[in-house]
């Protein structure tokens, strides 16, 4: 799935992953307590290498919020 890597997209991505609407609010929560888990941030993170994100594991699991991933990944506000 390349193509540019946004804000919007990678809480889509999220969204998916935790089967949540992407227009919901949860930038700011820690996205383990939500439900994330190891294999499905791996799918997040190698999607995101398909759309030319740098990024390692522990880069995201550090600080697992969408607010922190979109700063990393697309720099500013996103």
């Amino acid at each position: 799935m390349a193509g540019q890597l946004t804000a919007a997209r990678i809480r889509a991505d999220v969204a998916e992953m935790l089967h949540r609407r992407p227009d919901e609010s949860f930038d700011a929560e820690d996205l383990f307590d939500c439900g994330l888990d190891s294999v499905r941030l791996m799918t997040l993170i190698e999607r995101w290498r398909d759309a030319g994100a740098e990024v390692s594991f522990v880069d995201l699991a550090e600080r697992p919020t969408v607010e922190h991933w979109a700063k990393l990944l697309v720099g500013g506000d996103g």
